[in-house]
């Protein structure tokens, strides 16, 4: 390959809560037993450097010692452009379109508050990611959960009937639609955003799609833009995108909305503006601009398939040698959301004594229950695959196996 995915890369002392932060606030893996090094694999953020043009545009700007107040380039604009026309086979994308949000939670709650009034039901699958459940909770809109259900071959699916009967019930007028799916990893196929689409139309229910994960799918899969499905999905969606996930470049801030439907445009960024915070940094503005460059392509095509081999041996190993330890194999993101229920019932044990056993030997995982999964891990696989293979090993010896 012609980056490097291999090298294990020292985030100590870099400002990295992955490693920094274990054992701060609930959220947190406890820091490991003495005489174990830490395996990060618990915050949605990549233990791989960022391809080269990123830090290369971020310093050429920053050798220029004025950092006053600035309006984006159209080179930011055009970056976006392309890139979804290239990636996403996105046509009649428009810098008219495109607004800049702080973070997709952000833009999550500028559109609620354009669609509902505070105390309205939203509709979400569950699992959940803890992200929605905070900030929905915080600016006081009534969660909804439909269950996402595993089919035959454990694949997680939308369940249309209760979606429609939790629609009826709690008179919904907006639903998230997470697109890939984080925490369980799907990439919808387009007949099911389609038929999420068509019942969001028969009921009026306007749709923030969180798109945050559309680059990181796994070679053999395709993201479809919810916006794409039909003319009526294009009019009534908000979507939310941003470099930061598929970069690594959250620490930077910025994300981006894509709305079509001049209406709705201008209501939200007038929301957005409100709080006279939501601005551009120019440093982020040009690490977008490194980031989309053409070895930025190149760089994710390589990114997806390191993903998709690391998700290949990780469930492989769990499938192998963890008897009564469940995973779907995601489709798209890098976090395996893990089930090991069968498992504690076996061994009467729970989920705290897993995380316990894990985090005691520097696997640092993530407590699945603040993301709807009762008896679940969510693990991140976006580090070399050597740190996989430690991780995996440390598991079987010292959780799932050991004596």
């Amino acid at each position: 390959m012609k980056y490097d995915f291999t090298s294990i890369m020292n985030r100590q002392g870099m400002d990295a809560i992955a490693v920094e932060g274990l054992g701060v606030g609930p959220m947190a893996p406890q820091p490991p037993k003495e005489g174990w090094d830490i395996i990060p694999m618990w915050v949605a953020d990549m233990n791989f450097p960022t391809v080269p043009t990123v830090p290369e545009a971020i310093i050429e700007r920053a050798k220029h010692p004025a950092y006053g107040y600035f309006s984006p380039r159209k080179e930011y604009f055009d970056a976006i452009i392309k890139w979804h026309e290239t990636r996403n086979q996105v046509e009649g994308l428009t810098a008219d379109c495109i607004g800049y949000e702080n973070g997709v939670l952000g833009g999550v709650i500028s559109a609620l508050n354009v669609f509902c009034s505070r105390g309205d039901g939203v509709l979400l699958h569950s699992p959940t990611y803890i992200g929605f459940t905070k900030s929905l909770t915080n600016n006081g809109y009534h969660i909804v959960h439909s269950d996402l259900v595993k089919d035959e071959n454990q694949v997680w699916r939308m369940d249309f009937e209760d979606m429609e009967k939790k629609i009826v019930e709690n008179k919904i007028h907006a639903a998230i639609f997470c697109s890939p799916h984080n925490p369980c990893g799907r990439v919808w196929e387009r007949w099911e955003i389609e038929k999420a689409m068509e019942l969001y139309k028969k009921h009026d229910v306007m749709v923030i799609s969180d798109e945050i994960w559309s680059d990181l799918v796994t070679v053999d899969h395709t993201h479809i833009p919810t916006q794409s499905v039909s003319e009526d999905a294009r009019m009534r969606t908000v979507a939310l995108y941003a470099p930061s996930k598929t970069f690594n470049l959250a620490g930077l801030v910025g994300s981006y909305h894509i709305i079509y439907n001049p209406y709705i445009r201008d209501r939200i960024a007038k929301e957005s503006s409100l709080s006279h915070y939501n601005a551009m940094n120019v440093l982020s503005m040009h690490a977008l601009i490194g980031a989309y460059k053409p070895e930025g392509y190149e760089w994710v095509d390589e990114l997806r398939q390191v993903i998709t081999g690391n998700i290949e041996y990780a469930c492989d190993y769990i499938q192998e040698h963890f008897e009564g330890v469940e995973v779907s194999r995601p489709e798209g993101t890098y976090m395996l959301f893990v089930d090991c229920t069968k498992w504690c019932e076996a061994h009467g044990k729970t989920i705290e004594d897993v995380e316990k056993a894990a985090w005691d030997v520097g696997v640092a995982v993530q407590d699945g229950k603040m993301f709807h999964g009762p008896c679940h891990l969510r693990m991140n696989l976006a580090l070399p695959l050597s740190r996989v293979k430690e991780a995996m090993d440390r598991l079987d010896r010292y959780v799932f196996n050991g004596k």
